[in-house]
């Protein structure tokens, strides 16, 4: 989506769409939350670039957010090394390894954080695959987050061509998404309906969906 930002138009168009996205998901039953963590876990598992993967960082899910509890203590199951991000005052991302969670304890701004050593903003290079939330994703991959920048900038640490998996409900996969210059593209995006590589066109990739159908916060963890 075009737009000057020094005019404010791109801010305020984020703004009014993490509303209604927020909004839809705090309508959506706890239940039905638990039935697409199901879906979006054993489609993340499925992906080719997880698969084969031997660390993959990921976030932890909070209130209403597309859930990973499932999906970090699955991989754990299957020994890959599982990184999760620790919120700094400066709303960068530091990480560090989760185990299990009885072994995390409250964080920054109602997020959670694992008890061991940090290992760094940097470290989130080492990951073969990184998933990140997010509350809307267009066609070009862009990427709708809280507004924080934490993503972003953890997204600009990784090498070319790493990995980017964008967990959504349906209906938040949209034609378009306002953008800036710093916001970073995902490279596949997992809703409980399926798969899609945004600009990919080939058959089953799926179309972007306009409606949306499903947190309760907003804002103010950076993601």
């Amino acid at each position: 989506m075009e737009g000057d930002p020094r005019t404010g138009e791109i801010p305020v168009a984020k703004a009014e769409l993490r509303a209604r996205v927020l909004a839809a998901r705090r309508a959506v039953p706890p239940v039905d939350r638990a039935v697409a963590a199901a879906a979006l876990t054993a489609a993340v598992l499925n992906l080719p670039e997880v698969r084969p993967a031997r660390t993959i960082a990921s976030y932890l899910s909070i209130g209403s957010e597309p859930s990973t509890a499932e999906l970090v203590d699955e991989l754990r199951s299957r020994d890959v090394r599982v990184l999760v991000p620790v919120l700094r005052t400066d709303l960068d991302l530091d990480w560090a390894i989760y185990e299990t969670r009885a072994g995390l304890s409250p964080g920054a701004h109602g997020l959670w954080k694992p008890s061991g050593a940090s290992l760094g903003v940097a470290a989130v290079a080492q990951a073969d695959v990184l998933v990140v939330p997010a509350l809307a994703v267009d066609a070009a991959g862009t990427r709708l987050g809280r507004g924080g920048g934490s993503y972003d900038r953890a997204l600009a640490r990784l090498p070319r061509g790493r990995p980017v998996v964008a967990l959504l409900y349906d209906g938040e996969l949209l034609p378009a998404v306002p953008a800036e210059a710093h916001d970073r593209a995902v490279t596949v995006v997992v809703t409980p309906s399926g798969v899609t590589r945004p600009g990919d066109a080939r058959p089953g990739a799926g179309p972007p969906d306009a409606t949306l159908r499903l947190d309760s916060r907003q804002g103010g963890d950076g993601r």
